[in-house]
């Protein structure tokens, strides 16, 4: 995997959840007045994580690289357990309740029968792109 691709990766994922959280894109996401606050603390939260996973893959140096792998792996840890951990058993009545909220309504193509908490599209894809910036940090860190 070229090093341009990999720096790219994260911001590809920046971009994604920019568009999915503040561009109304119904059964996409179900955005709501009422929520607008928990997405300005969401981004505040999520958005620097791209942002230091690129910049350390663009210093291409040896603790740069480490780090932006570092923080691959908190976001990859808070992606699962905020869907995947729930979906297949635990999930929390906080994360029922804000799952019932704001994303009940949204597309799925997992079954959902069962499950308190099912990723929609929107989530499937961050998985994807989160998989794919992570293996491309990897592989930026590997080949330094």
């Amino acid at each position: 995997m070229s090093h341009s691709i990999a720096v790219a990766l994260p911001l590809a994922w920046l971009a994604w959840l920019v568009l999915t959280e503040w561009v109304p894109m119904f059964p996409l996401n179900d955005l709501k007045p009422g929520n607008l606050r928990l997405r300005l603390l969401a981004a505040a939260v999520n958005y620097p994580f791209p942002l230091a996973i690129s910049a350390g893959i663009a210093l291409n140096s040896h603790w740069s690289l480490v780090t932006a792998l570092v923080l691959c792996g908190v976001v990859l840890t808070g992606h699962l357990l905020s869907w995947w951990i729930p979906y297949f058993g635990y999930s929390t009545a906080a994360q029922r309740e804000l799952y019932q909220r704001d994303y009940a309504r949204t597309l799925k193509v997992l079954p959902t029968e069962g499950h308190g908490v099912v990723p929609d599209v929107q989530h499937v894809v961050v998985g994807v792109l989160t998989l794919l910036m992570t293996a491309g940090t990897a592989a930026a860190t590997m080949g330094a």
